[in-house]
């Protein structure tokens, strides 16, 4: 039986996944810049540390408020 932590990370795993690839998509930038943006948001750390269960959202949705909360990110 596979234990919940080693399935929170996978879980995890993908969803970072997802949302690099539609952070490039929806700004039209490549891979390495979403991924160097995705990473130094504040948005990677509450993914990263399970705060207020954001990391349950849809990839979409977390896109969306990395753009409206952390608009400097993207200068």
């Amino acid at each position: 039986m596979i234990e919940e932590s080693v399935i929170e990370k996978i879980y995890q795993e993908q969803l970072e996944e997802d949302i690099i690839l539609y952070l490039a998509k929806v700004r039209n930038i490549g891979l390495d810049d979403a991924m160097e943006i995705y990473y130094k948001s504040e948005l990677a750390d509450k993914i990263a540390q399970g705060k207020y269960g954001i990391q349950y959202l849809d990839y979409r949705v977390l896109v969306n408020i990395l753009q409206e909360t952390e608009p400097e990110i993207f200068q």
